[in-house]
């Protein structure tokens, strides 16, 4: 269902395909192309239109390179698989399983799980170990742990990922579950985190803000987050704080994606994405030693 201010815009949909919504322009005529529209480009994407009239300025050398370049991860791109979403699961589900081996799990997971310890080794102890904010996403806490974050990484991946394209899809999630990390060691810099819940959390945030700006209907969207929110404050056992990190940054993420949707305006989304992962340095690096202290 959507609503009727989204059915009537058709910059929403692609424009050789109408029953197909997009979030992808393409680069050369700026019109909306859904994911079997979409050709990669040095410029991104392109539309079937525009790569038609590229090819026939093509010289024959760049016609024959061209041709050397098709592969299969190329032609799973044009065919708009989300295969960063695909990469992510496997990488994620490797790691994870190996921590079920006995013998080397614990070792895996010992390097892997983000504590604020690691952020202050001068009131902790611990070494510093930042990188342990990204690393705790692709260690999970048990199969079923596992394989509820791989399944919703999976739905919502599949849709995201052709909306936004690769490199902004994974920008979001690895921002996303950063914030996830930032939030639980502010929250409570005690608490040790592992799993992915915050990069999904953030996924499922800019999903429902991305719906929201193109006119759907995201009330099933948002009744999904409320429950899982929910659920992850009443059982123990969950770190909630890393749940509501990586939705609000998520969402902020979106936002941002959804001011900067031109190409003139490229430069600036870059600029906010990494002023989002500056301020959230900043936060950790002076708000728990604070709380800590006193």
């Amino acid at each position: 269902m959507t609503t009727p201010e989204f059915t009537s815009n058709r910059d929403n949909f692609c424009y050789r395909h109408p029953d197909r919504q997009s979030f992808v322009l393409c680069q050369r005529c700026m019109r909306t192309i859904c994911p079997e529209c979409m050709t990669q480009a040095p410029v991104g994407v392109i539309c079937p239109e525009c790569m038609k009239a590229e090819r026939k300025a093509e010289t024959p050398n760049q016609r024959r390179a061209r041709r050397q370049q098709r592969g299969g991860a190329l032609a799973a791109v044009h065919r708009g698989r989300p295969v960063v979403t695909m990469a992510l699961i496997l990488i994620t589900s490797v790691t994870s399983l190996l921590q079920m081996v006995p013998g080397i799990g614990p070792a895996i997971t010992n390097q892997l799980f983000f504590a604020a310890g690691f952020l202050y080794p001068d009131l902790s102890g611990a070494p510093f170990e930042p990188w342990r904010m990204i690393t705790t996403m692709f260690v999970h806490g048990g199969f079923i742990h596992l394989a509820l974050n791989m399944l919703a990484l999976w739905m919502l991946g599949q849709n995201l990922e052709p909306l936004l394209g690769r490199w902004r899809f994974l920008a979001l999630y690895l921002i996303s579950g950063f914030g996830g990390s930032v939030a639980a060691a502010v929250i409570d810099p005690s608490i040790s985190t592992v799993g992915a819940s915050g990069g999904v959390f953030g996924l499922m945030a800019a999903l429902l803000i991305i719906g929201r700006h193109i006119g759907a209907n995201v009330t099933g969207i948002l009744v999904v987050l409320g429950i899982n929110f929910v659920f992850g404050l009443v059982v123990g056992g969950i770190a909630w704080q890393a749940h509501l990190g990586g939705v609000l940054v998520g969402a902020l993420v979106a936002f941002i994606y959804t001011r900067t949707r031109k190409p003139r305006q490229r430069v600036w989304q870059i600029v906010l994405l990494a002023a989002v992962v500056i301020l959230l340095t900043v936060i950790v690096a002076v708000v728990p030693p604070l709380l800590i202290l006193s």
